[in-house]
């Protein structure tokens, strides 16, 4: 039969995990599999929350409404926006990847930009929804260069992945003012963002929720350690992004799990649900802080990729290729698939995920 071929490449992720399963399999060694993007240093403990849910309820059992069922939404503002946007504004997606795809699909722009070293998915998914490409090299390069940009998008991470550095807030609002102000879209994802930064002491979401030009994509992947449950969100405030968002999530996914919007929406918004998710942030967070200093202690972290930012994220980089790793029975993935411009460069280095036990992490370390 014929095929249409959008260009797309299998995840390169997926692909080095199924490599790795396949050496577990074939030689009997253990690998730490730090190729992978999802926390685990510790699950979220569901047990006090699931007794909450009424299964035969019609709101788990019949079509959840087309953006999202209204107490998430509700809860979803007053934990990222502290009450400060509309329900309106925020549509729920099945997880990070698909508000991405259907933000692609929605906007009517002529190019994005991403960063030097980018998630590989974003390009992907530009290919598969026939979106131009382009790459920016620094914060003050947009800035300088946003009169020309009119028209296009800017995809801004921020703890990003790959590198898992931290900007100044201060400084990237000033950034995204600008390019708001010349009409150039910001797509502002950042999944990883609530695990360092409480709801209660953050206004960041509340202050990029005031520009007509920026979309904000999240999920629940990460912060509150769900990646099974594939529930995030889309936020905008323009009235006619919004009005075909809506359509293209109708014929895109029907409305989205209903258990996981749920499920999500007792986390937020009972005491139960949010000590888990406190607990599961602040176990990570220590786990992670102790592997960052480890390395650096070892001299392995890439300290070139954290000029002016702190390696804050989920991820970060070491000055060991993907082959030195695995030598040490460490998955990786080579710093080469995360960029266009930068490939013979990025073969030098390669991305690990850190948000894995200290002890466990500590024992395949000392091997180097």
């Amino acid at each position: 039969m014929k095929t249409n071929h959008s260009g797309a490449k299998y995840s390169a992720i997926v692909g080095i995990s199924e490599k790795l399963a396949k050496l577990e399999r074939e030689t009997d060694a253990k690998f730490l599999k730090l190729n992978r993007g999802i926390p685990v240093v510790t699950n979220i403990d569901l047990s006090e929350i699931i007794p909450l849910i009424d299964f035969n309820s019609p709101q788990i059992q019949i079509y959840p409404p087309n953006s999202g069922q209204v107490a998430l939404k509700e809860a979803i503002n007053k934990y990222y926006f502290q009450n400060e946007t509309l329900v309106d504004n925020i549509f729920i997606t099945a997880g990070g990847i698909n508000a991405l795809d259907l933000v692609f699909q929605t906007l009517n722009i002529d190019k994005i930009l991403l960063p030097e070293f980018y998630w590989g998915a974003y390009a992907n998914i530009m290919k598969i929804n026939n979106i131009e490409g382009g790459t920016y090299f620094s914060f003050d390069e947009l800035k300088s260069n946003a009169p020309s940009l009119t028209g296009s998008a800017v995809i801004i991470c921020d703890p990003n992945n790959p590198v898992g550095n931290k900007y100044d807030d201060a400084m990237l609002l000033d950034v995204i003012k600008v390019l708001n102000d010349n009409n150039v879209v910001v797509i502002w994802d950042s999944p990883y963002r609530r695990i360092f930064f409480e709801a209660s002491e953050d206004d960041f979401y509340v202050r990029l929720a005031s520009f007509d030009n920026v979309v904000i994509t999240d999920s629940f992947s990460k912060a509150i350690g769900l990646s099974g449950q594939r529930l995030g969100f889309v936020h905008s405030n323009n009235k006619e992004f919004k009005e075909e968002l809506n359509i293209n999530i109708l014929f895109k996914t029907n409305g989205i799990n209903a258990f996981a919007q749920t499920l999500v929406t007792k986390i937020l918004t009972t005491e139960v649900g949010q000590k888990a998710a406190h607990d599961f942030r602040e176990k990570t967070k220590v786990d992670m802080l102790k592997n960052i200093q480890l390395l650096r202690d070892k001299k392995l972290l890439a300290e070139e990729f954290y000029d002016n930012s702190i390696p804050v994220g989920i991820f970060v980089i070491l000055n060991k290729n993907e082959k030195e790793l695995l030598d040490a029975n460490i998955g990786s993935v080579s710093m080469s698939y995360f960029t266009q411009k930068s490939k013979e460069y990025g073969e030098k280095f390669s991305r690990i995920c850190i948000a894995v036990p200290h002890g466990e992490f500590k024992e395949y370390f000392d091997r180097l």
